[in-house]
């Protein structure tokens, strides 16, 4: 068997990271003569040097030949390098399914390659990264989501807002406690319908094409520096299949069934393999993960959500059955995938295990903020949303889903659940919205709530939507409250939303003991908004 060291074609990419270990992704080098690829990857303390030997990992054909290697027993708070390449082998034994330890057999001893990992250029081989705290004092991190592709019209314009991303994090002229420690990409990392799932110019539906937009997406220069420096947390929305995607569209469409597997395929192979492994099983895309003491949930709401598509309300209402229009959307739309039907059904659904995520981190860290990151927007609502309940039907953000907001705000006022901080996108307009929940009788509860919503990385059309206009910014007078019950009786949740913002931005959040500050800056770094948010 022989064998040759390439750069890696994708990444690195610094993905989910511990106080005492990191898991570092990359995708093969494309050489189409290899029979098969594998990593090969090398730790190093700082500049000191290699510490601990190279080791050989998987670059696997069904994840589109990427693969991740966990480094394991590091020191908290500590700065490390890593070295990696492809490694492409031009013979291997019939049997697929070799183990790794089976090739490594054939192989020297990873070893041998150091010399020439080290001698290979940084930018195609070198990942950076500082391992987490075990306890946190004051931190930062960064966050957005939506990412329009380039475009003939617009080389490196998606890509310039990355570079002052990376300057947020690793300047060496911001205060340590200033420094984003990592970062958060909620959705629409990628555009597989370059327009809309209704017009077929530039729709990705085939496995060529879906590559080409990850491929394209995170080799921009700028991105490509951020994600190989900096660790990142991904989750999908819907662009990552086509607009406004739900799973029931399969049903209508069967087509749609091909395109959202190979979709998914894509989507666990580029963002998924490199977030952290859950106990949630191998199907779940959701995961929660902790920087020191502080929790993050991070909602899979786009790949298991579950809706009726528009023409069945559309008809409905036609004859004026109202009631049927509500019963529809409390019965058949849930977010988070299909719920338990009865408490006592051997399954849990992801709202159910986000639930019992409240309650838990409530118990374990008291009134910490909890962040929960949701590509959709959990407040405010849009006005057309807060019309009627057809407006509610035709939104695509936690408006249209009642039943399972209101499953959510249950646990929350149940379990006195404090400080509980939505970190949103998807809609093409920055804002921060506070939340208050109230009792029949006018009397709030003392609970706190946010939604800080962060969109977009790049959009280009800021005319085709996300106009500060088309939300509601205080729902008391644009009468648009949520009522939901409880075992206290039945609670009503209000907001006040602002600092609307459509420009390209991304969002950092500073957090003390005591309170967090929110601070949007525009693609060059400029800030644009600052606010302070209480926790106590």
């Amino acid at each position: 068997m022989t064998s040759m060291l390439h750069p890696v074609s994708v990444g690195p990419i610094v993905g989910h990271t511990t106080a005492s270990s990191a898991r570092i992704w990359a995708r093969a080098h494309d050489n189409a003569d290899a029979a098969r690829t594998i990593g090969v990857a090398a730790l190093f303390n700082g500049d000191s040097g290699i510490s601990g030997s190279a080791r050989y990992f998987r670059l696997q054909r069904e994840y589109d030949r990427t693969g991740t290697t966990d480094f394991t027993g590091l020191q908290p708070g500590t700065r490390y390098t890593v070295r990696l390449a492809s490694l492409a082998l031009d013979h291997v034994d019939p049997m697929e399914t070799s183990s790794l330890d089976e090739i490594a057999k054939k192989l020297p001893a990873a070893d041998a390659w150091l010399d020439e990992l080290g001698s290979m250029p940084d930018e195609h081989c070198l990942a950076s990264f500082t391992t987490f705290p075990e306890q946190s004092g004051d931190f930062s991190f960064i966050f957005g989501s939506c990412r329009y592709p380039e475009t003939l019209w617009g080389k490196k314009l998606s890509d310039a807002i990355f570079a002052a991303i990376h300057d947020r994090c690793h300047s060496d002229t911001l205060a340590e406690a200033d420094k984003a420690r990592f970062t958060l990409m909620i959705g629409d990392q990628i555009y597989a319908d370059l327009l809309n799932r209704h017009v077929p110019i530039g729709r990705a539906d085939t496995e060529e094409e879906f590559r080409s937009r990850y491929v394209d997406a995170f080799t921009t220069r700028n991105m490509s520096t951020l994600l190989s420096s900096t660790p990142t947390y991904m989750i999908l929305d819907d662009h990552e299949v086509e607009d406004n995607w739900s799973l029931s569209r399969i049903k209508k469409d069967p087509d749609k069934r091909k395109l959202f597997f190979t979709a998914m395929m894509f989507y666990r192979s580029y963002q998924w393999l490199h977030s952290p492994t859950t106990e949630y099983g191998s199907d779940a895309l959701y995961y929660h993960f902790n920087y020191g003491q502080y929790p993050f949930f991070v909602l899979d709401a786009r790949s298991k959500r579950l809706r009726h598509e528009e023409s069945s309300l559309s008809q409905l209402l036609s004859i004026g059955r109202y009631k049927d229009c509500r019963e529809l959307m409390e019965n058949e739309h849930h977010l988070l995938g299909r719920p338990k039907k009865n408490p006592d059904e051997d399954y849990r659904s992801q709202l159910d295990d986000f639930c019992q995520w409240l309650i838990d981190t409530q118990q374990a860290v008291g009134d910490l903020p909890k962040f929960v990151v949701s590509s959709s927007v959990f407040s405010p609502n849009t006005m057309e949303s807060a019309k009627d309940d057809y407006g509610k039907f035709k939104d695509d953000a936690w408006a249209a889903f009642p039943t399972t907001r209101a499953q959510v705000l249950q646990t929350i006022v149940e379990n006195n659940v404090q400080n509980v901080v939505f970190l949103t996108g998807d809609v093409h307009c920055s804002n921060c919205a506070g939340m208050t929940l109230e009792r029949a009788d006018g009397s709030p509860l003392p609970l706190r709530l946010y939604d800080i919503t962060s969109s977009a990385f790049y959009w280009p059309f800021p005319f085709a939507d996300g106009e500060p206009e088309e939300f509601v910014h205080n729902s008391r007078q644009e009468n648009d409250p949520f009522t939901f019950t409880t075992s206290q009786g039945p609670i009503t949740l209000h907001y006040k939303a602002g600092y609307f913002c459509q420009e390209d931005n991304f969002t950092q959040v500073n957090v003390t003991a005591s309170s967090l500050q929110v601070r949007y800056f525009d693609k060059k770094g400029k800030p644009l908004s600052d606010i302070a948010l209480p926790l106590n």
